[in-house]
């Protein structure tokens, strides 16, 4: 037999006579980079963290003859909310990036909570601890922005904005304004909700409001969530609105009359090559925003750190290169019962 038959577990194939007897021997090349099966130098890597046990195994895939591999930081999402966890979490990820730019990476896009901005400031702690980096460190929210504000409608003339104050929410907020777009920007904090409006031009600004309750977005009909709400607080959502969402878990699809997009995700070019597995639960071909914000940074052959506050006059740069290398949105709406 030429391959075995049950991939997953080996065992069965020493049981039932399918192992391929030359598995093992093959196994210790690979893993050597010995003889005749060398290992390729991955153009690209992303980061990412182990949600469940499949979703920490990865084949590499290529696109436009350039190989991407995603590795795993050996930590469980629930872990980099364990205040104890941080210095080890940033131990790996650095580790990572070294090892990444040993290899000689010219990418590495860090998955939604390795680059979470208490953790590290999105990225920029290991900028900073080595700037000789040959490796460009990527968090992809550019992308991500670009992609949930490509999503509201053109006529939209208000939203409703959580975690208002965060890196998305910040880039958020200073677009919309800039196309005056009324943004009702929900943070307790004063200090920080007038940093961000103070880096609005002076006639942007009055479009930017500070809201310290759910109740002031109760006739708003395009809610963009960033930070985790409860049933109880979409209950204020008027009827027929729609939820936006960057928040890490998805917020419930609670409201049976209202709808709910996905997390910020892009279908990767059709011309991807030995892409056999699905990241986390999106679909095969689909990856999230971040990531396609890696891929397109390398396609692009940009050479600087996207590390950090994002840059709001990148965000339609960083969309029409997506576009242009084929990347393609995806935004499923969900409603809370059968569509008819």
């Amino acid at each position: 037999m030429a391959t075995n038959f049950c991939l997953f577990m080996p065992f069965y194939d020493a049981i039932w006579k399918t192992l391929n007897s030359q598995s093992w021997e093959l196994h210790q090349n690979t893993s050597s980079n010995a003889g005749n099966h060398r290992r390729n130098t991955a153009d690209f890597v992303f980061l990412a963290h182990v949600v469940d046990v499949t979703s920490s195994i990865h084949a590499p895939f290529v696109i436009r003859g350039r190989l991407h591999e995603t590795w795993s930081v050996p930590r469980f999402g629930f872990q980099y909310f364990l205040p104890f966890a941080k210095e080890g979490i940033n131990k790996h990820i650095e580790e990572a990036i070294l090892r990444a730019n040993k290899l000689g990476v010219k990418v590495i896009s860090l998955a939604a909570l390795n680059k979470n901005e208490a953790l590290n400031g999105g990225g920029t702690l290991f900028v900073e601890r080595h700037p000789d980096l040959k490796v460009r460190v990527v968090h992809g929210n550019t992308l991500t922005a670009a992609v949930i504000l490509n999503e509201i409608r053109g006529d939209v003339k208000e939203v409703f904005l959580t975690g208002a104050t965060s890196k998305l929410g910040r880039a958020i907020a200073l677009y919309l304004c800039q196309r005056r777009v009324r943004v009702l920007m929900l943070t307790s904090s004063t200090e920080r909700f007038q940093k961000v409006q103070n880096e609005a031009a002076l006639e942007c600004q009055s479009y930017l409001v500070q809201v310290t309750k759910y109740q002031a977005a109760r006739d708003c009909k395009t809610w963009i969530v960033g930070k985790w709400i409860t049933p109880g607080e979409q209950s204020w959502a008027p009827a027929g609105a729609h939820f936006h969402q960057f928040v890490v878990p998805p917020i419930l699809s609670f409201r049976r009359d209202c709808t709910y997009g996905d997390l910020a995700a892009m279908r990767l070019p059709v011309d991807v090559q030995g892409l056999g597995n699905c990241e986390y639960t999106m679909g095969r071909g689909v990856v999230h925003a971040c990531h396609a914000g890696g891929v397109v940074h390398l396609l692009e052959g940009w050479t600087h750190h996207e590390v950090g506050a994002i840059n709001v006059d990148r965000i339609d740069l960083v969309w029409n290169a997506a576009l242009k290398h084929g990347l393609k949105p995806v935004s499923n709406i969900v409603t809370g019962q059968n569509s008819p």
